[in-house]
């Protein structure tokens, strides 16, 4: 990666609906060598994916959450299987410490989220903590021009 690169891959955190054409404007190159700087970043994994950052709050989940799990190193496959498929969760990190997972999830009502945390305690010992505010929220990482 250069430095035309990052800047595409920074402008793009920003807007991914911005046009090949401003990119190009921005980056002093024409509009298709910056969709074959795209699919080339695509298809080597630096570009994951794209997607629409959503209120959680508008779209009706008050309750953000992050609960610590203590799963068994026996029992990875099956809580694996089973996070994946729970859509209220947002993120699933694998951790060092006391536990073993650290889950951030949304949900619409804190009785929702305690059905929830009921059902992880199959899998474990777990500990929860409800956010109250978010002073920094979701962001891409800043590349270095």
């Amino acid at each position: 990666m250069d430095a035309i690169d990052r800047k595409i891959i920074n402008r793009l955190q920003q807007n991914a609906r911005v046009s090949l054409k401003e990119l190009a404007k921005e980056c002093y190159i024409s509009p298709p060598t910056i969709s074959a700087r795209i699919r080339h970043m695509e298809k080597s994994g630096v570009i994951k994916n794209y997607y629409t950052l959503i209120d959680p709050k508008k779209a009706g989940y008050h309750i953000k959450a992050f609960i610590n799990v203590k799963v068994e190193p026996a029992d990875k496959a099956a809580f694996y299987t089973y996070i994946r498929d729970v859509p209220n969760v947002l993120e699933c990190n694998c951790i060092s410490g006391e536990f073993s997972m650290l889950i951030k999830v949304i949900f619409e009502s804190t009785e929702l989220l305690d059905s929830f945390i009921n059902s992880l305690q199959k899998f474990g010992k777990t500990n929860t903590q409800i956010v109250f505010s978010t002073p920094v929220d979701v962001r891409g990482i800043h590349l270095s021009e």
